[in-house]
């Protein structure tokens, strides 16, 4: 524990005495003082009446030292109103010693409590500041040497709540404004970028915050990039968004948010397009618990639907949501039905009974096993849930006359090379031979890559990796992938869904893909430390390569085919791919749930090589109880011919 944190623990009780004990030592101290003035050369004289005056005018002082609170102050946060609390509590104590004076006759001057006031004030104000000065001058010896990237009116408020707290010592701002350069703000110089550098090596900057909350993201990105060469921990403040609704403070400080490294500004919603299916309506969510499922649920939300319906098989990820958008709803002071069901999606008959009791008009279904790796051990159960429990979905709406029913796909659904993503693209299947032959329902899914800070996302993984002290692990050297966030991704669904017409495969322009290995290099030079490789033997990260999982791949895509349309919104493609007839699709699930009865991975995944175009079982089969049944003897039929990318 260091000296601040000593101090700081201390009983409340023992510091209020101490100042309490310097306070009976300063305020006869302060008479002695004031009677050597009026006295100079002559000395001080007291005879026995003035010896009884200053015992009690002291006892009476120190009580109202107490009554005015001057013992519950926090030293260390003494500002303005504290002071002039000192003011008044000896203002009150001079008067004292006055009024005492006179009734006993005391033989000393009159001069005394005005002389008295000023060397008390002194005395007694001025051990409160040079208890703060000295807090605050060992704080800023053992806490952290921070820049505030950003001299405007966040980062002033930083610069005051970070004074205050014990964690930081601001010791420079950095602005790009010229007229700010050179300014001094609270005490702390404003400089320019090209310094910072110098500034980091001079103080042994730990951080820098960035308090620019109104920026555009591509700005920001710019900003991001320059700081990644300094190889110190990049900090930020919430966005303005989050500060004007009230959901967080500017001296909440954050890790620097990943999509700010993508360097991509959202394009803002219609909210035409977002109400389209949502205002006024009857809204089910599939899935409502899981990072997807529960991001549309808050749009949703703020799209003030008359009722959301909530479902999930998981009960914890349906309190959370549920318990969550409960809050929100009181927050926003809207009247919206919150229904909470927990159950399985491959129940159709619950879910018609859903449907139609509850008046259904428009479903996201985003209830679905998604990681690649985990579906890749659990071939049957993957295929059930992705597969069978979007046809019971789909069966369940067309019998209730659902008016949208919109699924949330994948990129892993095109050209696939796991069963996650070949039981994607087989649910995408049937809901096109869907969309074909019911009328009142308009089917349609919405496809996109990987988005930041979902469950099971690369990005927290590293964090968590980075913090705990490494390595970072990627698969491979050359890994590449598509990134979006939770919640644009969420709410180009909402607005894909408004767009639907039967059949529609939606496409998200996810922007550039991201080079995995580059990521993570950016998030540890970001995060304050240096890479560890050939280059930088000296380094304190290191990035080890763990090899591509069963079923993974190095590159993802968007697109089957080359056909692509434009829609209404920048950001929303259509795509026009070929779909199986009613009649095929019936007979490939109706082997395929013959197979997923009796756990045939085998049949499984000959069935989706022949349904599903470019299929691509390289890695073979890697179901956990598949494997174990052939070591019993108990399976025969196991195709493990695949092989993984040299690394190197």
């Amino acid at each position: 524990m260091n000296r601040i944190s000593k101090i700081y623990y201390l009983p409340r009780r023992i510091k209020q005495l101490f100042f309490a004990g310097i306070d009976l030592v300063f305020i006869p101290l302060s008479v002695w003082f004031a009677l050597n003035l009026r006295y100079g050369d002559r000395g001080v004289k007291f005879n026995e009446v003035d010896y009884y005056v200053l015992a009690v005018f002291t006892v009476i002082s120190i009580v109202i030292f107490a009554t005015s609170g001057l013992y519950r102050a926090i030293v260390r946060y003494m500002g303005q109103q504290a002071m002039l609390t000192i003011i008044r509590a000896i203002s009150l104590s001079a008067l004292v010693l006055a009024l005492t004076m006179l009734l006993a006759r005391s033989s000393m001057p009159r001069s005394t409590p005005f002389l008295y006031w000023g060397i008390a004030l002194m005395l007694i104000g001025g051990s409160r500041l040079a208890v703060r000065s000295l807090y605050h001058y060992m704080q800023r010896q053992e806490s952290a040497k921070v820049v505030i990237y950003g001299a405007g009116d966040s980062g002033r408020q930083l610069h005051n709540a970070l004074h205050h707290g014990g964690q930081f010592t601001p010791v420079a701002f950095i602005d790009d404004d010229p007229a700010l350069q050179g300014r001094v703000i609270n005490g702390i110089r404003v400089h320019a970028f090209a310094d910072l550098s110098r500034l980091v090596k001079r103080w042994d900057v730990s951080d820098v915050l960035l308090a620019l909350p109104t920026i555009g993201r591509a700005r920001r990105a710019e900003i991001v990039n320059s700081l990644e060469p300094l190889a110190v921990c990049v900090k930020t403040i919430p966005s303005f968004e989050r500060l004007v609704l009230g959901t967080a403070r500017v001296d909440e400080i954050l890790d620097i948010d990943i999509e700010d490294l993508l360097g991509r500004n959202i394009v803002s919603p219609s909210p035409g397009l977002l109400r389209h299916c949502i205002e006024n309506k009857v809204v089910m969510v599939t899935g409502g618990g899981g990072s997807i499922g529960s991001e549309l649920c808050r749009q949703i939300i703020r799209n003030q639907p008359c009722e959301l319906i909530l479902m999930d098989s998981s009960e914890y990820g349906l309190y959370q949501i549920n318990r969550e958008l409960t809050q929100l709803i009181k927050e926003m002071g809207v009247n919206i039905t919150l229904v909470p069901l927990l159950g399985s999606v491959q129940n159709g008959a619950h879910l018609k009974s859903i449907f139609l009791n509850f008046g259904v008009q428009t479903i996201y279904h985003a209830a679905a096993y998604k990681h690649v790796p985990l579906v890749e051990f659990n071939i049957s159960e993957g295929v059930r849930n992705n597969v069978f429990g979007t046809l019971a979905a789909a069966r369940a709406a067309a019998a209730a006359k659902v008016e949208t029913f919109v699924l949330i796909s994948t990129d892993k659904a095109v050209r696939p090379t796991n069963v996650m993503g070949a039981s994607k693209r087989m649910a995408e299947l049937v809901l096109q031979a869907f969309a074909n032959k019911y009328a009142n329902t308009q089917f349609c899914m919405v496809r996109f890559g990987n988005v930041l800070g979902s469950s099971g996302s690369v990005v927290p993984l590293f964090r968590e990796q980075i913090k705990s002290g490494g390595p970072v692990t990627v698969t491979h050297p050359d890994v590449v992938r598509y990134f979006m966030t939770i919640p644009e991704a969420a709410q180009l669904v909402l607005q894909a869904s408004a767009m639907c017409e039967g059949g529609d495969v939606f496409v998200l322009d996810m922007g550039e893909p991201v080079k995995i290995i580059d990521l993570a290099k950016r998030m540890v030079r970001l995060m304050g430390h240096e890479v560890k490789d050939a280059a930088h033997p000296d380094g304190d990260m290191e990035i080890a390569y763990s090899g591509l999982r069963p079923g993974e791949k190095l590159n993802e895509e968007l697109l089957v085919g080359n056909n692509v349309t434009g829609t209404g919104h920048p950001m929303i493609m259509r795509a026009q791919e070929e779909y199986l007839s009613e009649e095929v699709i019936d007979a490939y699930l109706k082997e395929l749930a013959e197979a997923c009865e009796r756990h045939d991975c085998g049949k499984i995944q000959k069935i989706l090589l022949a349904a599903v175009t470019g299929f691509d079982a390289k890695d073979g089969i890697s179901d956990a109880l598949w494997l174990r049944c052939i070591d019993n003897k108990r399976a025969t039929d196991n195709i493990i011919t695949g092989s993984f990318p040299k690394i190197g």
